[in-house]
């Protein structure tokens, strides 16, 4: 069988890392020397698509590590808008695989003017998004051929959690790093085909997660939807217990991506809850008790186990594409890189 671009892709993410670990070591650690010495009040993130989710991600891990707030500035407010920015003492993440796209660099480009310290992630080192920034690391992920971003996305997140482990001098979360690819090895292998058979011909789909699994689960349901066209929901473990829960009845798929943290306990709790309404609810958590479980890879580290969640994810989620006749490398509508403004 000829193996698609996104297949191949999931497959090299264990490679991607290594190399990006190897090769851009130098960037990151300068990267958080510059924000130690700033000890910035407040970081903003500037991205769309799965790089939002990867910098969701570095929210989650920001806040809990470092203790510093994280806000999500929509592009649009420079590119568009042309509003002026109150950035003094604040630091500034970009996300982009092209760094190209017109309103990221834009918004770049005012938080630099606001007074921000701008670090962009983009795995195109001589972009437009890396020249306008103060520290530019390439995530060195390789060429990327499927439309769907796979070894970008777990890069971007490694790359701005190595960045944060210098910030911090957090020397677990580096060793945890550089053990990562590795464990994301036993990921790949994860068979997750029993959740393939739940979902059947269902077209909706709920992934729940919590903390920074619930910025896993919002990629998650992006690749449902760019690859499979099933239109699922991410939320939190404790927010779909609220209005979507009406939605919920028997035999319908619910993902859970429970992480070994804080928040896996009242995830299980969710999970086993969702199971009990009869809903076909699948969960990476030896916990569940009503919920069904899928296997799951631990890297030994609560911050870098959701990347080998998705990176088990992604191989399913292929696999699940071609299974519904549909070619994962081309979705409908759809181009590898998108140009906003």
């Amino acid at each position: 069988m000829t193996l698609t671009h996104m297949r191949r892709e999931v497959l090299e993410i264990p490679q991607a890392v290594a190399r990006l670990l190897d090769r851009s070591a130098f960037e990151m650690e300068r990267a958080g020397a510059g924000l130690r010495e700033l000890n910035p009040n407040v970081l903003v993130s500037v991205a769309r698509g799965s790089s939002d989710h990867a910098a969701s991600y570095l929210q989650y891990a920001v806040e809990l590590t470092a203790g510093v707030p994280v806000a999500s500035l929509g592009p649009s407010i420079g590119s568009i808008y042309g509003a002026k920015l109150k950035l003094n003492k604040a630091a500034c993440l970009a996300i982009s695989q092209s760094g190209k796209s017109p309103d990221i660099v834009a918004m770049a480009n005012t938080a630099r003017e606001g007074g921000a310290l701008t670090v962009a992630l983009t795995n195109t080192p001589d972009s437009p998004l890396a020249l306008a920034s103060q520290h530019a690391v390439d995530i060195a992920a390789g060429p990327e051929l499927s439309v769907a971003a796979t070894k970008t996305f777990v890069n971007s997140a490694v790359a701005g959690l190595a960045i944060l482990a210098h910030w911090t001098r957090n020397e677990d979360l580096l060793a945890a790093l550089h053990a990562l690819p590795r464990h994301l090895e036993d990921a790949v292998a994860c068979d997750w085909s029993a959740f393939a058979e739940a979902v059947g011909a269902d077209n909706s789909i709920f992934v729940l997660g919590r903390g920074p699994s619930l910025a896993i689960a919002n990629e998650v349901a992006l690749k449902f939807k760019e690859t499979c066209s099933i239109h699922a929901e991410a939320y939190s473990a404790a927010e779909v217990m609220h209005g979507p829960l009406a939605l919920v009845g028997p035999g319908f798929p619910v993902l859970v991506l429970a992480s070994r943290d804080k928040a896996e306990g009242s995830v299980v709790q969710t999970a086993d809850g969702l199971a009990g309404r009869q809903a076909a609810v699948f969960a990476t958590s030896s916990e569940v008790q009503a919920a069904h479980r899928l296997p799951f890879a631990t890297t030994g580290h609560w911050l870098t186990d959701p990347l080998a969640l998705v990176t088990s994810f992604y191989s399913f989620v292929e696999s699940l594409a071609r299974q519904r006749g549909l070619n994962p490398d081309q979705p409908r509508n759809l181009r590898k890189v998108t140009e906003t403004l």
